[in-house]
């Protein structure tokens, strides 16, 4: 499978994968290594300009139209930059996380009384939220933003969760924690989790498997315990960055002078 943008730039070439149910797979790599484009093509956001896509056993881009909704809805998006609206209640932005399932009357009716509450309520618990139900998204920090992203799609119930930078905001151990939900939930479903992380701590420590991404190509596909430094050595490798740091002058340093009060 390949993707070529319009403008002749490849961002993937000769991709092979499969994941299987219940798996679940860290993609990391580099910046511009193709990880987002991934997550958007296996979301069915972009098609692939060459090669065959598979997506929860069926083929998305000879779908009809209707049944290509469908099959999104069965999909869970998680962003990095969570596209929510300023203004929104935190308890309507989860719950719009089922929008795909409901009747126009009913998401209409949504946005003035929110319905389901509770199940709102329980999806922000699990990731220390409850507190935050009624207000609104501008709010909040960007690593709740982020949480309420995760929790929105834990309410979504999808039969596949893709995650593009979820924890990108959060410090170390409340990342562990949200990886750590988001893996149970994903496990006691019985459904596959793919995620893009650039922590390659956090994917080595909550993923049994991991996918190196460079360039638009797999470098290296193997169990979380097989990764070598060697591995990640090579997927990090940026000659032409190292050759420039290590021609330019030492910059003196920096010295801050905070008077006595």
């Amino acid at each position: 499978m390949g993707l070529t943008h319009a403008n002749g730039q490849v961002a993937l070439n000769e991709l092979s994968l499969q994941v299987d149910r219940g798996e679940q797979v860290a993609i990391i790599g580099p910046s511009g290594a193709g990880k987002t484009s991934l997550l958007r093509i296996l979301a069915t956001a972009l098609r692939p300009t060459a090669g065959e896509l598979e997506l929860l056993g069926q083929a998305p881009w000879r779908l009809s139209g209707r049944r290509l909704q469908a099959l999104r809805r069965q999909i869970g998006l998680i962003h990095q930059a969570p596209p929510l609206p300023p203004r929104q209640r935190v308890v309507s932005a989860v719950l719009a996380g089922r929008l795909g399932q409901w009747s126009l009357a009913k998401a209409l009716l949504n946005l003035v009384y929110p319905l389901e509450r509770a199940g709102a309520a329980t999806a922000l618990a699990q990731l220390d939220l409850a507190d935050k139900l009624f207000e609104h998204c501008d709010q909040l920090s960007g690593g709740q933003l982020q949480r309420v992203g995760i929790a929105r799609v834990l309410y979504q119930d999808p039969a596949l969760i893709l995650a593009d930078e979820p924890v990108s905001a959060m410090d170390p151990v409340l990342a562990g924690h949200c990886l750590e939900i988001l893996g149970n939930a994903a496990q006691a479903r019985g459904i596959s989790l793919i995620a893009s992380l650039h922590a390659v701590d956090l994917a080595l420590a909550h993923f049994p498997r991991i996918i190196g991404l460079r360039e638009g190509r797999i470098l290296f596909d193997k169990p979380s315990s097989a990764v070598s430094p060697a591995d990640l050595d090579a997927l990090y490798a940026n000659e032409q960055l190292q050759a420039r740091v290590a021609a330019s002058p030492v910059p003196p340093a920096v010295t801050l002078h905070i008077p006595r009060c």
